[in-house]
C-alpha cells in the first residue's frame, strides 16, 4: 500500500506519515524496488498505535524513544513499559483535570438554565 492510501485510512496526510518516520515514531517503512514506501500490516499497526497515542497527547519525544527501544528488541521490554506507565500516569492526571472542568461547566450550565427560566417567567407575566 502506498503512502497516500495509508494516510487516508488513518485520516492523516502523507506529510505527517513522512514526519513520523523521520522523527522515529514509526520504524522505517518497507520500500519497493523503485524506492517508494510500501506499507505492510506491521507498518499500519505502528501507525494505528502512534496515531492513538498522539491523539491522546503523548509527546513525540516519548514515542520516538519507545519506538527506538522497540527496534532494539526484547531486552528493552521493561524500559518500554516504563515509558508507557509514565505516559499513562500523565493521561490519568489530564483525565482528572478534564473531569473537574466538566463538573464546573455542568454547574455553570445549570445556573444559566435556572436564570434563563426565571427571566422567561418574569417576561411572560
Amino acid at each position: 500500500m502506498n503512502i497516500s492510501e495509508a494516510a487516508k485510512i488513518y485520516d492523516m496526510t502523507p506529510a505527517t506519515l513522512r514526519y513520523y518516520e523521520k522523527e522515529g515514531l514509526i520504524p522505517p517503512v518497507t520500500r519497493n524496488k523503485a524506492g517508494i514506501r510500501d506499507y505492510q500490516e506491521e507498518d499500519l499497526s505502528w501507525i494505528d498505535f502512534i496515531k492513538c497515542m498522539r491523539d491522546s497527547g503523548l509527546s513525540i519525544d516519548s514515542l520516538a524513544k519507545y519506538s527506538a527501544l522497540y527496534q532494539e528488541g526484547d531486552e528493552t521490554l521493561a524500559a518500554r513499559k516504563d515509558i508507557l506507565v509514565d505516559e499513562y500516569q500523565k493521561l490519568l492526571e489530564k483525565q482528572a483535570m478534564m473531569d473537574k472542568t466538566v463538573k464546573k461547566l455542568e454547574t455553570k450550565l445549570a445556573m444559566y438554565d435556572k436564570q434563563i427560566k426565571q427571566v422567561k417567567e418574569v417576561m411572560s407575566v
